[in-house]
């Protein structure tokens, strides 16, 4: 069985409580012996003053009054390291330590010492010089010295014992108020954990609140920066989940189309009357039409693959080029696929220099002019220009259609995503054109952007120079 281990406020509480017990025992016994002290000094000049009025008295009359108020006085004649009592019907029951202290006496200071009277109880004893080889040695009780001390130390210890009490209990609840906001952590952590992320791109609590110094201030941004961090992880994973599962759905639409018609002109091939070679002919065009199809879609597939991987292989081959030509070349074999778009080509006389992949590039600007092609109705106007833009290189390929709907615009780079959900074969290819512009338009360093609204759609693409 486990022991239960104190919250982390109880703990700091009676550690500052142990802290402040040894400070206020420390500060008692410091007070109480002073309070002592101090007394004592009293008492010493009260019999300092007392044996000077003595010493009048006897030699005034030879003798000094005896016991007054518990005190006794005696003289004594120290001959021979022997001390004799002159007053010896004044001597307490036990008389050992006056005598000591009167042996004690040479002549040149009082001699102090405390005591214990057997029989009386603790006395203050002092011994002073009266006359040549005659000592006067008095006793004080110190019942009300050590009375007062005792009713000291007894108030310290209740006060202290109320103070400690109150610091433990006050301390507790204000410890517990600073680092409530670790348990709102904990208890946020523990709904984390119990929280199931598999299809959640966010978490479903923070820990919230302004309580707190600033060291838990700062655990808590590092905490909810943590969360945040965690949040973007999450929705990147679940974006690029939910990517991956509808591009394996498409992909798989999209080879299963061909593969299919594939499998049923290789029947009909099969089947094919031996003497109507006009049929199987047309049965292998279908064929091979529909293998260029396949092979076109893998091929843009493999593109796409290498690109997401370009940090291990680039699939780029950079050189200088002149992008103005580039743009022509393929403005020419758009007109001679697509006589019936009007296309304008708007490019400087001089050679406009970047670095590009000159096939790349013009895979991009052919995918760009044939899905304006594609996409727009027969007649409609099609435009090219480049030009060069602070220290940039800028392509636009424009046209006057019909234009893009604003629900559409913000996934147009999508594999296999289309305007025309349809499908159909004579609205378009298999959703990957634009897909593959973005793609090596970003492995070159640049941009593409979408301007679209009825009656004129661009693309314009943006590279370092």
């Amino acid at each position: 069985m486990t022991r239960r281990r104190l919250r982390l406020g109880t703990r700091l509480a009676l550690g500052l409580g142990a802290l402040a017990l040894a400070v206020f025992a420390v500060v008692g016994t410091v007070m109480a012996r002073s309070m002592q002290e101090y007394l004592e000094h009293r008492l010493d000049a009260s019999m300092a003053s007392t044996q000077v009025s003595l010493k009048k008295d006897f030699a005034k009359n030879g003798t000094v009054k005896g016991k007054a108020y518990g005190w006794y006085s005696i003289v004594y004649d120290v001959r021979d390291g022997t001390a004799t009592p002159k007053n010896r019907e004044d001597l307490p029951a036990d008389a050992d330590e006056l005598a000591a202290v009167a042996l004690e006496v040479d002549g040149r200071a009082p001699v102090y010492r405390t005591g214990y009277l057997h029989g009386d109880g603790t006395y203050r004893l002092r011994g002073c010089v009266v006359s040549d080889g005659v000592v006067l040695v008095s006793a004080a009780p110190m019942n009300d010295i050590t009375t007062t001390v005792r009713q000291l130390v007894i108030v310290e210890v209740a006060a202290f014992l109320l103070a400690l009490i109150a610091f433990v209990v006050i301390g507790r609840a204000v410890l517990r108020r600073g680092l409530q906001p670790l348990s709102d952590m904990a208890r946020t952590a523990h709904d984390i954990t119990s929280h199931d992320l598999t299809d959640s791109a966010r978490l479903p609590v923070r820990a919230e609140g302004g309580n707190g110094g600033v060291e838990v201030e700062e655990l808590r941004t590092a905490f909810n920066t943590m969360l945040d961090h965690i949040d973007t992880s999450l929705a990147a994973r679940t974006a690029a989940e939910q990517r991956l599962r509808r591009f394996i759905a498409d992909a798989s639409h999209e080879l299963r189309t061909p593969l299919t018609s594939i499998r049923g002109y290789a029947d009909l091939f099969r089947y094919a009357a031996a003497n109507a070679p006009r049929e199987r002919e047309a049965h292998l065009e279908k064929l091979r039409s529909e293998a260029a199809r396949m092979s076109v879609l893998l091929d843009d597939l493999l593109l796409l693959a290498r690109l997401d991987s370009a940090e291990v292989e680039t699939p780029l081959r950079i050189a200088d080029g002149d992008l103005a030509a580039l743009a022509r070349e393929a403005a020419d074999a758009f007109r001679a696929a697509h006589p019936g778009h009007p296309l304008t080509v708007t490019v400087p006389d001089e050679p406009v220099r970047s670095a590009f992949d000159p096939l790349r590039l013009r895979q991009v600007v052919d995918n760009l002019l044939t899905n304006a092609a594609v996409h727009t109705p027969a007649g409609t106007a099609v435009s090219v220009s480049v030009w060069v833009r602070e220290g940039s290189v800028v392509l636009r390929v424009a046209d006057t259609g019909p234009g893009i709907p604003a629900a559409d615009r913000s996934r147009i780079f999508d594999r296999f995503y289309r305007v025309d959900d349809s499908r159909r074969r004579d609205r378009g290819g298999s959703g990957l054109g634009l897909a593959v512009v973005h793609s090596l338009v970003a492995a070159h360093g640049g941009t593409v952007e979408l301007t679209s609204r009825p009656g004129s759609t661009a693309f314009t693409v943006t590279l370092p120079r």
